[in-house]
């Protein structure tokens, strides 16, 4: 069990890399105009990487404060997007 959580954190730890740049992608995108792509970026979060981090997270047995954090900072970026268009 033990290289199964030791993997589990792990994966934590790169989803949340892949997080992180994706937002970076969207800032980006809606900077440049490119709002189907940052619209692209925000389903990428919200629909695949945030979820696959809350179930390692379930497996791990713990919390994490991210999850809120990025929640909010992917609802910002939406009211930007349909602000820019």
């Amino acid at each position: 069990m033990v290289k199964r959580a030791k993997r589990a954190k792990t994966a934590t730890v790169n989803i949340k890399k892949e997080i992180e740049a994706h937002f970076l992608k969207i800032e980006e995108d809606i900077n440049n105009g490119n709002f189907e792509r940052g619209k692209y970026h925000i389903k990428e979060i919200d629909r695949s990487l945030i979820e696959a981090l809350k179930n390692k997270l379930r497996i791990l047995g713990e919390e994490d404060e991210d999850i809120k954090k990025y929640e909010e900072r992917l609802e910002a970026l939406k009211k930007k997007l349909e602000n820019s268009n």
